[in-house]
């Protein structure tokens, strides 16, 4: 294909809507996704035809590239996974070393559904989120992950799809920082207010990070992340 088309993984939270900005600076044409699977922070699915909107009003370019959304219930997780993420409990470190937020295969099927949108719509490459350098510990976050899904997918499929991760070698710092670079101090406060990442789904009090509970995984990375950007740019002026 002569044109670049793609379809970004689009939760509502941070990672994600920076990717977004990150797709529309960068193709031809950007299609989103999102999943409902049970997850606490469903609150996060409220919030994205806000942040759809506003994108659209930050650039007439990106108004013209952002083209239609799918969301796709993915509710067999939450009824297959027993995890912090879709039930009600402490969050807390397991015998395995992973947090008890760690949805077993939940990046693999978001990626393989989204790959059977793409495929049906002509979509050639698929945009995600994931990240090795500061995350949560999750295994389908790693490069090594996505890459043997790649592989997997268009062998599978026949198709040339490409899997790219803009964040994966990024911490919060610098993803707060990119997100500056995509879209100035406009985009940066709209991820601030509108997005959400909090794994509770915590959304009574904005910080100057974000809503969330400050105290889960999610909410600490963002915090810190946030903090260290906003420290570096008043040293930088």
């Amino acid at each position: 294909m002569s044109e670049k088309k793609a379809l970004v993984l689009f939760s509502g939270g941070q990672d994600s809507t920076t990717c977004l900005a990150w797709a529309l600076s960068r193709y031809d044409l950007v299609e989103t996704i999102g999943f409902s699977y049970g997850q606490r922070h469903g609150i996060e699915l409220a919030g994205r035809p806000v942040i759809l909107e506003k994108i659209r009003r930050l650039s007439e370019d990106w108004k013209r590239k952002l083209g239609e959304d799918h969301l796709c219930d993915l509710s067999l997780i939450s009824n297959i996974s027993d995890t912090a993420m879709t039930s009600d409990m402490e969050i807390r470190m397991m015998e395995n070393g992973l947090p008890n937020t760690f949805v077993p295969g939940r990046n693999l099927m978001f990626l393989t559904v989204a790959a059977m949108i793409a495929y049906r719509r002509s979509l050639n490459i698929l945009v995600g989120g994931m990240c090795e350098t500061d995350f949560s510990g999750y295994p389908d976050c790693r490069d090594d992950a996505i890459k043997a899904l790649q592989v997997a997918l268009n062998i599978g499929m026949d198709t040339r799809i490409n899997l790219v991760t803009p964040l994966m070698w990024k911490n919060k710092k610098e993803t707060w920082q990119l997100a500056f670079d995509l879209g100035g101090q406009t985009l940066v406060e709209l991820i601030v207010k509108d997005t959400h990442t909090c794994y509770v789904g915590e959304h009574d009090r904005l910080h100057a990070w974000g809503y969330g509970c400050g105290k889960c995984p999610a909410c600490q990375l963002r915090k810190r992340g946030f903090e260290q950007y906003r420290s570096e740019k008043e040293k930088n002026g």
